[in-house]
C-alpha cells in the first residue's frame, strides 16, 4: 500500500511539472532548498512546516529512492525539454570530474532526479547528498545539528523507546549518513563549509528555525 501511495505521489509530481513545461509564461526560476540532518535534529518536522510555509514541494529520502528507479528515472528526466537535459548531463558530467566520483549507476540515477528536482526549482529535498549536486544557483543548504542529549530524548519521545535504544538507533543513522556521503561524493556531510545556513534545534525552536531560514532564502 505504501508502495502504490509513493508512485501515484511521483505520477501526481511528473504531471505537475509537465503541466508547467508546457505554460508560454514561465515564472522566475526559485532555487531548491536541501536539508541535512543529524538524527533527532527535527529535519523532518522542519522539512514539512518550511514546505507548507513557502508552498513548496517536499521530496523526502524514501520518495527520491523511488524516483531514482530505474522505470521512474526516465519518467522524472521526461519533463525537462531538450535544453535542460543537455544543461544537466553537462552539470552531473562536471560534478563527477571534479569529485573525481567513481561511475555508479545508482549515484547517476540519483544525481539525474535531483538534478531535474533542481532545474524545476521550488521544492525541498531532505538527505540523499543534495547539496553536493546542485549547481550554487539552485540551491540553498541548510544543515540542522542538535547534541546528542537533546537527540535522545527527541527520539524517546517520538518513537516512545529507551534512551539507550534512542542514542543507538542515532549513532547508527549517524554513522549510514557519514559513510553515504563519503562513499558518494568523497566529502564530510559534517562539514560547515557544505551548507550556506546551520541551525541547533536545541536553542532555536522549530518554528523559529522555519521563519529563520525563509528570511534567509529571501522569503521573509
Amino acid at each position: 500500500k505504501m508502495a502504490r501511495t509513493i508512485e501515484k505521489m511521483i505520477e501526481e509530481q511528473v504531471k505537475r511539472w509537465q503541466i508547467e513545461r508546457t505554460k508560454k509564461k514561465k515564472e522566475i526560476h526559485v532555487p531548491v532548498i536541501t536539508i541535512s540532518r543529524e538524527p533527532g535534529s527535527g529535519g523532518t518536522i522542519l522539512a514539512r512546516k518550511l514546505a507548507s510555509h513557502l508552498g513548496f514541494d517536499l521530496f523526502d529520502q524514501e520518495l527520491i529512492q523511488t524516483m531514482a528507479g530505474s522505470d521512474t528515472n526516465q519518467q522524472v528526466l521526461k519533463t525537462l525539454d531538450e535544453k535542460g537535459l543537455n544543461v544537466l548531463e553537462h552539470w552531473i558530467s562536471s560534478v563527477v570530474d571534479r569529485r573525481h566520483l567513481w561511475p555508479d549507476e545508482h549515484l547517476g540515477k540519483l544525481m539525474e532526479v535531483v538534478g531535474t528536482i533542481g532545474k524545476h526549482g521550488r521544492a525541498i529535498i531532505v538527505g540523499r547528498g543534495a547539496n553536493f549536486i546542485l549547481p550554487p544557483e539552485e540551491r540553498f543548504r541548510l544543515r540542522l545539528i542538535a547534541p546528542l542529549k537533546t537527540r535522545v530524548k527527541n527520539v524517546c519521545r517520538d518513537y516512545d523507546v529507551s534512551a539507550d535504544e534512542a542514542k543507538r538507533r542515532i549513532l547508527k543513522t549517524e554513522s549510514d549518513r557519514k559513510a553515504f556521503v563519503r562513499k558518494m561524493f568523497y566529502a564530510d556531510i559534517a562539514d560547515p563549509l557544505n551548507y550556506d545556513l546551520v541551525i541547533n534545534t536545541a536553542t532555536i525552536q522549530i518554528d523559529d528555525a522555519v521563519n529563520l531560514v525563509a528570511c534567509a532564502f529571501g522569503k521573509c
